[in-house]
């Protein structure tokens, strides 16, 4: 996939759900993986062109493994002359050594934003984007579906009136399979995650569920995710007539 099309999607995640207004500072959460440095590029990219004038900053949160090196991501942001914040933490220490949590993630995802919404501020940026696409949308409302009994999945945009952050989901129109896409086609560096609960948590057994419902009934995923834009979740309602 090339970066056009790339444009392409985002552009219209951002004009549907008016993600982007003049003026913006937009903080991009890089983890390093596939999606975050996707979404680093796409964002770059737009900034060329939208007609609402914006300014990006990327900002990773090291969590603390020993193993883990974002040189590659120092030199991409280098490259495309965004600034980039590293915000050093003992996250992992805490986690899987002082408390050895059994199920760590929601600690760390907490954790982790806390860090991460503190460097953000401190940025002076007023509007964070996360790296969440299609197949994550879907994937959140079927965990919960099974695990809270409730339709439910996280929003375009939300607006965090405590910090006075907004969160905005850019490339929520793009499957995990265009984001791979890119990464090949354009042999876009990645850094891999060495979190030990990494491919062992509820999400990954949803991934692998949703794969075989996709693959028993192609389309699925598709109709789940119009489902959810034109369900009774306030925030995601779209009137496809009117596009």
């Amino acid at each position: 996939m090339r970066l056009q099309q790339v444009l392409s999607y985002i552009r219209r995640a951002i004009d549907d759900y008016q993600m982007i207004e003049e003026g913006d500072k937009i903080a991009i959460g890089i983890s390093g993986g596939k999606d975050s440095i996707t979404l680093l590029y796409a964002l770059h990219g737009l900034m060329r062109f939208y007609p609402k004038s914006f300014q990006i900053h990327a900002v990773t949160v090291d969590l603390g493994f020993d193993n883990l090196d974002f040189g590659k991501i120092t030199e991409i942001c280098k490259e495309l002359s965004v600034p980039y914040t590293i915000v050093k933490t003992d996250i992992a220490d805490i986690i899987f050594n002082k408390r050895k949590e059994t199920n760590p993630c929601s600690l760390c995802a907490k954790m982790r934003k806390g860090a991460l919404n503190d460097a953000i501020k401190a940025a002076g940026c007023n509007k964070v984007a996360y790296a969440h696409h299609k197949d994550d949308v879907v994937e959140t409302m079927l965990m919960s579906l099974i695990y809270e009994g409730r339709f439910h999945t996280f929003l375009p945009v939300t607006y965090l009136d405590r910090m006075d952050l907004t969160v905005i989901r850019p490339l929520l129109y793009m499957g995990e399979a265009d984001v791979v896409g890119f990464v090949n086609k354009n042999q876009v560096p990645v850094v891999k995650s060495p979190c030990p609960a990494d491919g062992h948590t509820k999400r990954e057994y949803v991934k692998e569920l949703l794969k075989r419902l996709n693959q028993e009934n192609p389309g699925v995923k598709e109709r789940m995710f119009t489902a959810i834009q034109s369900g009774t979740i306030k925030g995601w309602y779209l009137d496809h007539g009117k596009q």
